[in-house]
């Protein structure tokens, strides 16, 4: 079947918003913040084969191409001849899905005039899932919550009552566990319907020539750009702090071949016995997503966006670990491959990336009772300083490559008893360069419960900062510290007393170019705006406030 341009970008429009739809959907009737606030979800419309044909406009990037790879698995276990109307399945297992159990999947069949048209699909982080909290200090999965291999949710409309009670059975806020849930379900049943009114406005039977048009659309786009650049193979490294002293390192190596391109992970570090490996599927989101922000970032994204990318990690090593390794905090070794990847490509085609960025951000589990006795489990998201790009100074707080954010404070703070006294721009954290990296910013925290709450911390950065590119500085490191100074393990669990407060820095972006070219007005203009100390400009610029 022919669709012409103009036909073709409509009913690919439509799509989208179907997508866009199922995301308000969860966002309205979500329970916990890390949804309605943090943004941390996704929905996926896929066609009758599990390839995605549209994703949510602000779909979290760890996301970003994995729910086909996990509707495959479940549909390894409940075949298509099996699925019935009204049923949904359901996965949180970290290799079939996003890389850790805080994250749970589910997909909805979509059956159109009684053929299977479409599955519609959603992601989001829950707010707690057992186990010991979101940390990354345990030394295999078993301990880190509750592993849901895949599962009917519903059976032809009913809930399967039985997952439910071992579900609430095995953590600690099941109302806002479960209320996720629902609202998954919420937002997937919309999808559904809307996909249905689609095809019967359409007079389509079914979407298998649309979607084999707009993944070639995609494709398409995404092999010119490729093609744009010069063959070869080009390397980069970046560090991360690891687990106390045994830092972890991440060897990138970018190949260019007409119009393919290769990514291959060879030399990074050895999976460790703690929570920071990254199983491939995470490695694979957070490698394709960085490279289409700058290779092709206009495109809507589908399946065939990330076809003409290949990804390997040597199985075993950080980045494919074997089971049953530890993957809690996957994202604090995930969220570093950006940098590698940009390395590699500002040798190249300087204009198209960014500097290191501050993420991962320092991010605090609060878990407890309340003084009326109530648990509560909430996380707090911040985000460091974006880098700078060759011609644009990098946005102050703004997260690269996740876009989770750290949402409303009156809500953080009307879910659990803790006071935030102050969240202010870091001065003088941006990295140094002609144009220079993002702010970082300052948090302060109180326990404000007359019981003890556990701090369970998920954070780097402090080390290694985010890097600058072409002769620029690094940002300011991330620092997390009590009222007396003692500082928390950065990646385990601490005992708080009631008064305690926490500092948190959220360190700033790297900077790009050498510093001594920046254009003095800029600098005097961020002494203005309070970005930069007088002294921070004399240090890093050679220039005092004129």
């Amino acid at each position: 079947m022919h669709f012409d341009p103009v036909t073709l970008q409509i009913l690919w429009s439509r799509l989208i918003s179907i997508a866009d739809e199922a995301a308000a959907a969860l966002l309205r009737t979500s329970f916990s913040t890390i949804v309605r606030e943090s943004n941390d979800f996704a929905t996926v419309l896929m066609d009758a084969e599990g390839n995605s044909l549209a994703e949510n406009s602000i779909g979290i990037p760890s996301f970003v191409g994995l729910l086909p790879r996990t509707l495959k698995h479940m549909l390894a276990e409940y075949p298509l001849e099996e699925l019935r109307p009204g049923d949904v399945l359901m996965t949180n297992d970290p290799w079939m899905g996003t890389g850790h159990l805080l994250d749970i999947t589910t997909a909805m069949p979509v059956f159109h005039q009684g053929k299977l048209v479409a599955f519609a699909g959603a992601t989001s982080h829950m707010p707690d899932i057992g186990g010991t909290l979101w940390s990354a200090d345990c030394t295999e999965v078993f301990e880190e919550g509750l592993r849901i291999p895949p599962t009917k949710f519903l059976v032809a409309g009913q809930e399967n009552r039985e997952v439910v009670r071992f579900i609430r059975g095995n953590v600690r806020v099941p109302d806002q566990v479960m209320g996720d849930i629902q609202a998954q379900i919420t937002a997937i049943t919309v999808c559904a319907r809307r996909v249905v009114e689609f095809l019967a406005d359409t007079g389509l039977a079914d979407l298998t020539a649309l979607s084999a048009t707009l993944q070639a659309r995609a494709d398409g786009a995404m092999r010119q750009a490729i093609a744009a650049l010069p063959d070869g193979t080009w390397h980069g490294t970046v560090f991360a702090d690891g687990y106390e002293d045994a830092e972890t390192r991440i060897q990138c190596a970018l190949t260019i071949a007409g119009d393919s391109l290769s990514v291959d992970y060879a030399g990074t570090s050895a999976q460790i016995a703690r929570g920071l490996n990254s199983v491939m599927n995470y490695t694979y989101a957070y490698t394709v997503y960085p490279l289409k922000c700058a290779l092709d970032p206009m495109t809507p994204r589908n399946e065939g966006s990330y076809r003409a990318i290949g990804v390997t990690a040597p199985e075993g090593s950080i980045l494919n670990p074997r089971w049953p390794a530890a993957v809690n905090a996957r994202h604090l070794t995930g969220l570093f491959l950006s940098g590698a990847l940009y390395k590699c490509l500002a040798q190249i085609a300087p204009g198209l990336v960014v500097a290191d960025s501050a993420s991962p951000a320092p991010r605090p589990v609060y878990t407890g009772q309340d003084d009326r006795g109530d648990r509560f489990s909430q996380v707090l998201f911040g985000s460091g300083g974006m880098g700078a790009t060759q011609g644009r100074d990098g946005l102050n707080t703004t997260a690269f490559p996740t876009n989770s954010g750290s949402g409303s404070i009156e809500a953080f703070e009307a879910s659990a008893p803790i006071l935030v006294w102050r969240k202010d721009l870091l001065v003088d954290s941006g990295g140094p360069g002609q144009f220079r990296g993002g702010l970082g910013q300052e948090i302060e925290l109180e326990v404000m419960t007359d019981q003890p709450v556990r701090l369970s911390l998920i954070s780097d950065r402090m080390k290694h900062p985010a890097g600058g590119l072409d002769g620029a500085g690094p940002g300011a490191p991330a620092l997390v510290q009590l009222q007396d100074g003692r500082k928390p393990h950065p990646k385990s669990r601490t005992m708080l007393a009631p008064g305690d407060r926490l500092t948190m820095h959220l360190g700033g972006g790297g900077g790009y170019g050498d510093p001594v070219a920046r254009d003095p007005a800029a600098v005097q203009r961020d002494i203005v705006d309070g970005y930069v100390t007088p002294e921070g400009a004399q240090r890093d610029y050679g220039r005092k406030n004129q």
